[in-house]
């Protein structure tokens, strides 16, 4: 091997690149590789000497750390010329520069390694890292890391520990006590005080049967037992969806739900009440026996029915003491715990648009009874041969009255709870704040009105309605009625069945019947709105050019009418089928050419004339003019077919008043309400003025024709029933094909009222419950708005404006123009043909358009779904409607704690719909 292969010998201080960084560089250009040997003028010298002086190192660094002090050289580039060698040696070649070169030394320049020298002060926290370079400055070391944990986990151990000092053990006895609300009268007197009163009774552990404890535990917290009272997870969860503005959640241990229901004081939904919360949670998982929070838990809790812990639960459900309560009787309380709303299965309040009949909760209440039991089995709780004798739900007693709710004022009541809940956003008070109590509220209802519109039912039905004489056409006959201010919108009274204690749905706020030709005033006010689309150009043009129609237009009203679109082409429906308009009776008016004015087809309420104006107008529009009145879109039937004009949708008696409302108002709509204010212990929580709207719906002069126009129908009409001495009354009568419902809604300009009346299985957990005809009905060949609906009407509104003044409607001003004046000859009719003509053939099913599908108008649990939609129309006296309702077990019923109707309101008051 060659002489400058050989290895040399290793140095004993650190190796041979200590030495070698360590050695100075005698030549010009002293490089990373060993210097000759004869530099340090001896071969057996060690490297990493420098001047012949013995320095020893003891590993790489210290000989690495050491050159640098001495020559301040650097990696990067050495100050002062300073390299791997030092300074320059007198005489000499002179010092080796940096890696990269540095400034020259005495001796010239030289290339070595260097690297910056280290900062003078150290810093208390070293980020950004001195000494490191790039993307390694910003990596925090195990150092900075493990301090930062600690100081982290120690502040918050810190502030655990100041919280949990700080929170107490609540006492179950002192807290969770709900207070009445009081209800008043538009006149201040007091209507009743209910609602939030506290049906409790605690009893101690040894009383609650095991059964009931073990059921609990299965279906909400199996380790109940053995956890120290909190769920880690559970309360993350919380945390998120909070953060997230999701559905907030309750703690999900027994510990914690305990803690929940001791706290009702606050229940805001807020990050500091969960921390709050959680401690307490922690100090009662550490503190409280088990046999205590189960307890205090079962004790507080809400079981429904207005029954705050188990004693009340066992008597509100099952008639008996909590010690008595079976197996099955306990797997049944503990499915109520998850909420009575929905698993009572007397049915309850809707809520979020979910159905709470009673068929739908009892389907609930059993699938969660029958899931506990088995995970009771599973959990070792109950052995299984006790299980196999559990195979009937048990039997639940029906919820019992309140004497205080009887009559009416439960439906008014319902209304108010429900006008609160559902418009939360605008009155503060969400279903448990109102369930808690402390409210006082004013409502709008006239307790002498009130009484009026009921003893003028009961007088109808006292002389006129005979089950037990005629149970075949007089049982299951019902009434509805509603009566709104139209200068306010104010409810003033409703009449919503024979006894809130007795019959739970509001016949006032929902029916689910049709309302026949009341809605054709709506068609009369899109013609004078909109007008009638252009006949001559293509349907993109007809919708802007169009023509304001005069009520003294002329239609035909011949029976059998083919119905035309708005270019005068045949309308056919899905399938090809012409529409042949049928008119009551099956009767003409006026041959031979027979043709009316608009006027006289509202007076007789001629089906064939206003199907063909709403189709000249536009069914769109139509559909409009509703909406603009305040009915809500959610009872409205299809309006793709023209038996759209003449009712089949189903507004509520409220709805339908509010509507007729906006015309005796000239065109200005408010939507109907029943809370004028709110007060509690803090002051105003409530000012419906804070809220009241008003809409331009209709010009004055629409308004005050269509005014005009009804005022025909009572003088003169179907409605003269409804005519009330000394005052003008505008109406319309309205009945439905198959004579299953009638209506009549009138006004002066003081008072709106709507009457509605129908047949239906009075038994709310039928689950086939269908609304029948009313042949006979009464004694009456046949029902219609003309009858018992307008006599009521007049009945109380004879004694609702006794004493007012009476008012008269605004004079009309002339508006639109005279469409088909001048019609075109007609065949003397034949010698078989009369004024009224023999009826043309009834088109056959097939002629029927199809029923609209789910993505249309119709919902779930919607009475509507199966009428909608109209081919002929065969009716009743004013004209009925082809498709006839039929109800379907979404039917509201039963009284929840806010004592609230189950209905979906038609947006009056339910949870489901708008303001009411």
């Amino acid at each position: 091997m060659s002489e400058h292969r050989r290895k040399p010998p290793q140095p004993q201080g650190g190796g041979r690149a200590a030495a070698r960084r360590g050695q100075p560089q005698a030549g010009p250009s002293a490089g990373r590789r060993d210097a000759p040997r004869d530099v340090t003028g001896s071969p057996s010298d060690p490297y990493g000497r420098s001047g012949g002086d013995e320095t020893p190192y003891g590993s790489r660094a210290e000989a690495r750390r050491a050159t640098q002090r001495g020559s301040g050289g650097g990696r990067r580039r050495a100050a002062d010329g300073a390299g791997h060698g030092g300074p320059g040696v007198p005489g000499g070649p002179g010092g080796g520069g940096g890696r990269r070169g540095g400034p020259q030394g005495p001796g010239g320049p030289g290339r070595g390694r260097g690297r910056a020298p280290e900062p003078a002060k150290k810093r208390m926290i070293d980020y950004p890292r001195a000494g490191r370079y790039g993307a390694s400055r910003w990596v925090p070391s195990w150092k900075l890391v493990t301090g930062l944990f600690i100081g982290f986990t120690g502040s918050l151990v810190a502030a655990a520990g100041v919280g949990y000092a700080l929170v107490g053990i609540p006492d179950i006895g002192k807290t969770a006590k709900a207070q009445n609300n009081v209800y008043y009268w538009a006149d201040g007197s007091e209507m009743v005080a209910t609602g939030g009163e506290a049906n409790r009774q605690i009893i101690g552990y040894a009383e609650i049967p095991k059964e009931m404890r073990w059921a609990v535990m299965s279906a909400e917290n199996k380790t109940f037992e053995t956890d120290s009272g909190v769920d880690p997870m559970g309360i993350a969860r919380a945390f998120v969806n909070m953060a997230k503005g999701g559905q907030t959640q309750g703690g999900s241990t027994i510990t914690q739900q305990y803690v929940k229901n001791a706290m009702l004081e606050d229940q805001s939904q807020t990050v500091s009440r969960k921390l709050r919360e959680l401690f307490v949670s922690i100090k009662v998982g550490a503190k409280v026996p088990k046999e205590d929070i189960m307890a205090g838990y079962l004790n507080s809790a809400y079981y429904g029915r207005n029954a705050y812990g188990i004693q009340a639960a066992a008597h509100a459900y099952f008639n008996k003491d909590a010690t008595r309560l079976t197996p099955s009787q306990c797997a049944f309380l503990a499915a109520v715990l998850k909420g009575a709303t929905y698993y009572d299965p007397a049915g309850a309040q809707s809520i979020g648009g979910e159905a709470a009949s009673p068929q739908a909760n009892r389907k609930r209440a059993e699938a969660r009874w029958k899931w506990i039991l088995d995970e009771e089995v599973k959990d070792g709780r109950l052995d299984a041969a006790t299980r196999a004798k559990i195979t009937t739900f048990p039997t639940i007693q029906p919820p019992r009255s309140n004497a205080a709710l009887g009559g009416q004022v439960g439906y008014l009541i319902d209304l108010v709870n429900s006008y609160l809940v559902n418009n939360s956003k605008e009155t503060g008070i969400t279903e448990t704040k109102l369930r808690r109590g402390g409210y006082q509220i004013h409502t709008t209802f006239n307790k002498a009105k009130v009484d009026a519109l009921e003893a003028a039912v009961k007088k109808v039905q006292k002389a006129n309605i005979k089950p037990k004489l005629r149970p075949k056409n007089d049982k299951f006959v019902q009434f509805g009625g509603a009566s709104v201010d139209p200068k306010t919108g104010a409810i003033v009274a409703i009449y919503g069945g024979s006894d809130a204690t007795k019959h739970f749905t509001d016949n006032a706020d929902q029916t689910g019947a049709q309302v026949g030709s009341t809605f054709k005033p709506f068609v009369l006010a899109a013609a004078m709105t909109w007008g009638v689309r252009n006949p001559d150009g293509p349907q993109e043009q007809a919708q802007d050019e169009r023509t304001i129609v005069s009520p003294k237009s002329l239609y035909s009203a011949k029976n059998g009418l083919k119905i035309k679109d708005y270019d005068k082409q045949d309308w056919t429906d899905d399938k090809g089928k012409e529409w042949l308009q049928q008119n009551d009776g099956h009767q003409s008016l006026n041959p031979p050419s027979y043709m009316v004015d608009l006027r006289e087809g509202m007076r007789e309420s001629v089906n064939s004339v206003y199907v063909q104006l709403g189709m000249d107008v536009g069914l769109d529009k139509v559909k409009d003019s509703v909406l603009r009145a305040g009915i809500k879109e959610s009872s409205l039937a299809s309006s793709r077919f023209p038996s759209f004009s003449l009712g089949t949708s189903s507004p509520s008696a409220i709805r339908m008043a509010g509507a007729y409302a906006t015309f005796a108002a000239s065109g200005k709509q408010r939507d109907p309400y029943s809370v004028e204010k709110v007060t509690n212990k803090d002051g105003t929580v409530f000012q419906h003025d804070s809220v009241a709207k008003t809409v331009d719906a209709f010009t004055p002069a629409v308004a005050d024709n269509v005014t005009d126009v009804l005022k025909t129908v009572v003088e003169k009409g179907t409605g003269t029933n409804a005519q009330l001495p000394g005052r003008q009354v505008a109406g319309k009568t309205g009945t439905t094909d198959g004579n299953k419902s009638a209506w009549f809604v009138g006004y002066t300009p003081q008072l709106s009222t709507a009457i509605g009346m129908y047949r239906l299985d009075d038994d709310e957990t039928n689950k086939n419950r269908q609304f029948l005809q009313m042949y006979g009905t009464g004694g009456e060949k046949t029902i219609h708005g003309a009858s018992f609906p307008s006599q009521i009407w007049r009945d109380y509104m004879m004694e609702a404006l006794k004493g007012q003044k009476a008012e008269a409607f605004p004079v009309p001003e002339d508006i639109g123009e005279v469409l088909n004046d001048a019609p075109s000859p007609t065949p003397t009719p034949s010698a078989t043909e009369s004024a009224t003509e023999s009826p043309s053939p009834t088109p056959s099913e097939t002629l029927t358009s199809p029923t609209p599908s789910a993505t249309e108008t119709c919902r779930k649990f919607d009475f509507r779904c199966q009428n909608n939609d109209g081919g002929t129309d065969a009716g009743g006296t004013d004209g009925g409607v082809t498709s006839t309702p039929t109800a379907t077990d979404g039917t509201p019923t039963a009284t929840t704690s806010t004592g609230s109707t189950r209905g979906n309101g038609n947006g009056n008051g339910g949870l489901f719909g708008g303001t009411g």
